[in-house]
């Protein structure tokens, strides 16, 4: 990828950012509620995606990363998936729930647990709790990877 990914923070309540995660089909129901940092990326010629990223303890849990379908394969999934981990400095590991994109995230050094090994503060997320399905692949790494 050549073109720079401009990142901006936006609101949980932007109006683009809840309808690309609701199209995407994620979980909108807490957005705004504290704790919660999201971001827009552009490049010189449009969108590139969103992304969002939550701090809990030690532990950090990305929310989502979204890229239009038309932009896929450019490489900009990696690039949000950079900026939002150099977004939470410290964390012992990033932790995510996915049930549709394990293989991105495997390509990008992550890998699937068992729900009993993510630290209790993980677990006692919405989105592990309640937002995401039982069925969805748990996977975590250390955020320097």
């Amino acid at each position: 990828m050549a073109e720079s990914v401009d990142a901006r923070r936006v609101a949980g309540n932007d109006p683009a950012l809840i309808a690309a995660l609701t199209e995407a089909g994620l979980p909108v129901d807490d957005l705004t509620e504290p704790g919660r940092s999201f971001f827009a990326y552009r490049v010189a010629d449009g969108a590139a995606g969103f992304g969002g990223i939550e701090r809990h303890g030690a532990h950090a849990l990305l929310r989502s990363i979204i890229v239009p379908e038309a932009r896929r394969g450019e490489g900009f999934g990696g690039a949000i998936l950079a900026h939002l981990t150099a977004e939470v400095p410290g964390a012992a590991s990033v932790w995510l729930l996915t049930t549709t994109a394990a293989p991105f995230f495997a390509r990008h050094g992550f890998r699937a647990v068992p729900r009993a090994e993510a630290p209790a503060e993980i677990l006692a997320t919405r989105q592990a709790a309640a937002s995401c399905p039982a069925s969805a692949t748990l996977m975590t790494r250390n955020p320097e990877a």
